[in-house]
């Protein structure tokens, strides 16, 4: 199900096009057409007139998007990756000293701490964007940051680190998203796994994916991971004789990286979890910004509130 635009402006579809082919004049935006612009105008309209968020927003976006060719990327530029890992850097630098201490274990909340530990002792679940604003776009890429903390009454440790641990019950536990998944490896808290993720929106796409895990304990009542993609493979035509694995040249680049974290504290007569995702997608087609942003962002948050939910729901059980 598409997610609503959330604040979005009233474009110009004129202007934006217009702008984008001046400051480009050798480029041929992706929006060319008279046909493809009154669609977009059509969106405009459709948002300026209802004034509010809402799913006919998803109903007029759809024939717009597929009638937009959406270019093959191939592999991620360098430029992005090494940004990429400099932030992971800096993040993993930033995780490590929280471990260290019991006290300062989990972060806090970015904006009003106190009222959001409260409402997480609520059963509230809270999100967060951590992107930085000038650094969410990358040479040829987009990083995205978003952080979770959540609250479960009677839940242990130890009940969590095994279901973490039970990578082939991760079908079970994460469905839709997740419809397949084993350990490849194993060497004491350290896990290779591989998975298979659906991922729906405006389009389905299939990607298979290994992970290097690592998990650590501070203390029995605390504890953390670290999951890094080593490999990501948009799949072609899943579950049928033609299924393939694109090649680095015919990828669309929807994820090329993820490295995710977990953390854990026992106590309270809960579980207090906390869940970082950054990752690293294409940039957005030129001449579609205005459009399409807001949906690109919205994947990742959607996608990790998912998962930070399904990890309750199962504690819960």
């Amino acid at each position: 199900m598409l997610a609503p635009v959330r604040n979005f402006e009233k474009p110009n579809v004129s202007y934006e096009l217009r702008r984008e082919k001046e400051s480009s004049p050798s480029e041929i935006p992706y929006i060319d057409s008279p046909a493809l612009i009154g669609q977009a105008r059509c969106v405009k309209k459709r948002i300026v007139s209802r004034g509010r968020r809402g799913s006919e927003l998803g109903i007029c976006l759809l024939p717009f998007l597929f009638c937009v060719p959406l270019p093959l990327t191939g592999a991620p530029p360098p430029g992005a990756v090494s940004a990429f890992e400099a932030y992971i850097a800096n993040v993993e630098g930033r995780i490590d000293q929280q471990h260290l201490s019991p006290s300062a274990f989990s972060a806090p909340a970015a904006s009003d701490p106190e009222s959001a530990k409260t409402r997480v002792r609520q059963g509230q679940v809270i999100i967060e964007r951590l992107t930085p604003v000038a650094g969410a776009e990358l040479p040829g890429a987009l990083l995205h940051h978003w952080r979770g903390t959540a609250f479960v009454q009677g839940a242990t440790a130890a009940d969590f680190g095994q279901l973490l641990r039970g990578f082939d019950s991760y079908p079970k536990y994460f469905s839709p998203q997740v419809v397949q998944a084993k350990v490849l490896s194993h060497d004491g808290d350290h896990f290779v796994a591989s998975m298979r993720v659906r991922q729906r929106h405006f389009l389905t796409v299939v990607m298979d994916a290994t992970y290097d895990v690592t998990f650590g304990w501070l203390d029995a009542e605390r504890g953390y991971s670290i999951s890094r993609s080593t490999r990501i493979a948009e799949i072609d035509s899943p579950g049928t004789i033609a299924e393939r694995s694109l090649s680095d040249g015919e990828e669309h680049g929807f994820l090329w990286r993820l490295t995710t974290y977990w953390t854990w504290e026992e106590r309270d007569g809960g579980l207090y979890l906390q869940i970082e995702a950054v990752s690293l997608s294409r940039s957005v087609p030129r001449g579609l910004g205005w459009l399409v942003a807001p949906y690109a962002e919205s994947i990742p948050r959607e996608s990790l509130d998912f998962t930070l939910r399904s990890v309750c729901s199962a504690l819960r059980k």
